[in-house]
């Protein structure tokens, strides 16, 4: 699993028909305080979970990606599984969801 964040959306008008209504979005990883990284090309992933743009959030990318009910057996490398509330690193909170 990957720390990333929500930086936008893609609309595809013709694709695979086992993707016809997934929604995509374009994330990047981002460090435990939500700050986007410094170098590291944007993924598309199919949402699972209802994220939105800003938000921070756990996906995963490669055969993983196709674990989920809305991916199973669907030609996706990404996912986005959960959408993070808080990060703490040992005793130090480092990013709470606003």
């Amino acid at each position: 699993m990957v720390l990333g964040k929500v930086i936008g959306t893609l609309v595809a008008s013709r694709k695979e028909p086992t993707l016809e209504g997934l929604k995509l979005l374009v994330v990047r990883a981002c460090d435990v305080d939500g700050n986007l990284a410094a170098s590291g090309a944007p993924v598309i992933a199919v949402d699972a979970v209802g994220a939105g743009v800003g938000e921070v959030v756990l996906y995963c990318s490669g055969s993983s990606a196709r674990q989920t009910q809305a991916t199973q057996n669907r030609p996706v490398d990404a996912t986005i599984m959960a959408i993070v509330d808080a990060v703490t690193v040992g005793d130090q909170p480092r990013y709470r969801k606003d």
